[in-house]
């Protein structure tokens, strides 16, 4: 009967297993395949193209394309102080939410949740229309404050994507974070108070800690989103073409390669070697903070 009841529970499993399988394996292994090619002309260029075998030509390609290695490097370097920002703000509001009422928490819950509903590149058109100079409100106020800001300058063009990206995702770790928060028992609270404790004491002492794996779960999800940045900076070059480059990120250099000059098996190279990159960033980042929360 036990063996019966676990093989009906697995067939529970069977739709999400073969959507990963088609959605996501086989995409994957058929990624791995076409980067081993590359499209070569025959004769001087006027005869049809073939494929040839170029084993991992592409990779080495990829390694050495200065283009290539400077996106990945801007954008980890931006992660690095986004990220932070951005889960410090949600931390805050989860911990002000669980200060509150029950009632009262779900209804700010709600409505820090709305820019997480908004579609991405909805909130992106947004916020590009709040930064434009002519049409946005954000100049003529700055103006008013004797500040002269251009969000579309080179050295606000990332302050800008940033305040993007946080704004709309402070909503969705907020939740994650809350939802941890509500776990804690609540006789600590009401023991650390008989002490003498401050509510700030209470949450620096006994609420953070107890959400540190809400945090580093966040972290993880962010992180992997973070190197597949692709919406904002696309819509960005449209209104920036001098600042925001087709090289600016690195899918969007594989999406030119792909798209723009048909190099299908580079592009490919490049995808695999962004999904290692992504799994050594999120291997490191898991052990470093799992580690500072055994501590």
């Amino acid at each position: 009967m036990i063996h019966s009841l676990r093989w009906k529970g697995a067939a529970f499993t069977v739709p999400f297993q073969l959507g990963f399988v088609f959605l996501y394996l086989v995409p994957i292994g058929y990624a791995v395949y076409q980067s081993l090619f590359r499209t070569r002309q025959s004769g001087l260029g006027l005869g049809g193209a073939s494929e040839r075998f170029s084993g991992l030509d592409n990779y080495q390609q990829g390694i050495t394309d200065s283009a290539f290695v400077s996106s990945v490097l801007r954008v980890v370097l931006f992660a690095c102080v986004q990220i932070p920002v951005m889960l410090f703000v949600s931390l805050v509001l989860a911990l002000f939410l669980d200060a509150l009422s029950s009632r009262a928490a779900s209804r700010f819950r709600i409505l820090l949740l709305v820019p997480y509903m908004i579609p991405g590149v909805v909130a992106a058109l947004v916020w590009i229309n709040l930064y434009s100079p002519d049409v946005g409100p954000l100049t003529p106020l700055g103006k008013l404050f004797g500040a002269d800001w251009n969000f579309f300058a080179p050295s606000m063009v990332w302050p800008s994507i940033g305040n993007l990206l946080t704004w709309h995702g402070i909503g969705y770790n907020m939740v994650i974070i809350y939802s941890a928060l509500q776990a804690v028992p609540r006789e600590l609270f009401e023991a650390a108070r008989l002490d003498g404790a401050s509510e700030v004491r209470i949450a620096r002492s006994i609420k953070v800690p107890y959400v540190r794996g809400a945090l580093v779960l966040t972290g993880l999800l962010s992180v992997i989103q973070m190197l597949q940045i692709f919406n904002e900076p696309a819509l960005f070059r449209n209104v920036t073409p001098q600042t925001v480059n087709d090289s600016f990120t690195p899918i969007m250099i594989i999406y030119n390669q792909a798209f723009n000059a048909g190099n299908y098996h580079y592009a490919a190279a490049l995808s695999v070697l962004l999904a290692l990159i992504l799994g050594i960033a999120s291997f490191l980042f898991y052990r470093l903070t799992s580690r500072e929360a055994d501590r």
